[in-house]
């Protein structure tokens, strides 16, 4: 699949020199990583680790070719705030992070870039659907159950982000205006995980 899709993209494109990785899913194991079977750590290091690894394998060779590319991987600030009912999802996220800067060792010598995005609480369709499941589980209103979820979060800023937020901050990094920034982790979280 990572092959046809980008020898399709480079076709229609006429070459592919940015590649913006968004993929993933978090498998919830409440009871936690002793609960968690295999295949529920092999979904998520599936998702969120070897999906980005196969479709990088085909496109980096034209990038490579070319002199010039720019990939951002999106992680998740769950790589260093994990929790245990997604355990699995943190540590495929943290692979990734490993991942994207040894990458970016590699390949940067060749002009190409590679960043790596980690979002905190970003309202999307999977945080809708959160939301909605706790709203179930507390028999509560929606908003109540957004509320009561976003403050377990004690995020500074107050408020998740949204899809623009993170739009925002990936159109920067493939942006000529970033061209000397490689194997960077830029956390969009509203201030959420202390600095290290």
């Amino acid at each position: 699949m990572p092959r046809q899709l980008a020898a399709e993209a480079a076709a229609h494109l006429g070459g592919i020199d940015i590649l913006i990785d968004n993929a993933g899913s978090q498998t919830l194991v409440p009871d936690g990583a002793l609960a968690m079977t295999d295949a529920d750590w092999l979904a998520d290091l599936n998702a969120c680790l070897l999906s980005a690894v196969r479709l990088d394998r085909e496109v980096l060779p034209g990038m490579i070719a070319a002199g010039k590319g720019a990939i951002v991987h999106i992680g998740s600030n769950a790589a260093r705030l994990p929790r245990p009912a997604a355990l699995a999802y943190a540590a495929a996220k943290a692979a990734l992070a490993t991942y994207s800067k040894g990458l970016a060792s590699q390949v940067g010598r060749h002009n190409v870039r590679v960043n790596l995005v980690s979002p905190g609480l970003i309202e999307t369709a999977a945080f809708a659907a959160r939301i909605r499941v706790l709203a179930d589980q507390a028999g509560t209103g929606l908003d109540t159950a957004r509320r009561d979820f976003i403050s377990s979060f004690n995020i500074p800023l107050g408020r998740p982000g949204t899809a623009d937020d993170v739009a925002a901050l990936v159109t920067f990094l493939v942006s000529p205006a970033a061209s000397y920034l490689t194997g960077t982790n830029h956390v969009i979280d509203g201030g959420l995980l202390p600095t290290v």
